[in-house]
């Protein structure tokens, strides 16, 4: 069964090419050679302020250069996000972006009871990382607090689910081999959209 999906490449230097984008290159040609609709968010290319304060958050309007990135998630089954990891979690510019397009009304509600809805239920999604340390460190070390805290508290909270991960690490040093057997895997993943 095809899926909509949108990848949401995160990589804050809009100056040159990262590994992130090979790796969202190779999800989006597998997943679109297999049938799967697939759009793209290129979020440093985005112009949007950080918010500052709550009023901001839940009753500013949603600037309008991320009004077709928050359609895309609306419009997705399937959310992939690429980030590198940096101090331990998810680059400033992708939690500010995260901030922005997450809003309430849109991604959660509340009732008159303070009950919530989530607004993105029936939307899964894959986080795929990279990093300059070993992978295994930062699950068994570190143990994935900055990626957990962000699937509990932004991505689950919004409803998404599953929650799939896939970390890279060692980056910098990986070979031109390594490089190609990555991307190999992230082209199954897409060809899966999962």
């Amino acid at each position: 069964m095809p899926k909509k999906i949108v990848i949401l490449q995160g990589h804050p230097d809009p100056t040159q090419k990262h590994f992130g984008h090979a790796l969202a290159d190779a999800y989006a040609r597998e997943a679109t050679l297999t049938g799967h609709e697939v759009r793209r968010v290129e979020v440093a290319k985005l112009n949007f302020p950080f918010l500052r304060s709550k009023r901001e958050w839940t009753d500013g309007p949603l600037p309008a250069g991320l009004r077709d990135a928050q359609a895309a998630i609306a419009w997705a089954d399937h959310v992939v996000l690429i980030f590198p990891l940096w101090l331990g979690m998810m680059p400033a510019l992708v939690k500010g972006f995260l901030e922005q397009v997450l809003r309430p009304g849109f991604a959660f509600r509340y009732d008159a009871h303070h009950s919530l809805t989530k607004g993105l239920k029936h939307k899964s999604a894959r986080v795929i990382m990279t990093m300059g340390m070993p992978a295994r460190w930062y699950r068994s070390f570190f143990r994935a607090e900055g990626l957990k805290g962000m699937e509990r508290s932004i991505l689950g909270f919004c409803g998404l689910r599953p929650i799939r991960e896939t970390f890279i690490g060692l980056v910098e040093d990986k070979s031109a081999a390594s490089r190609q057997k990555w991307l190999g895997r992230i082209g199954e993943l897409g060809r899966k959209a999962a």
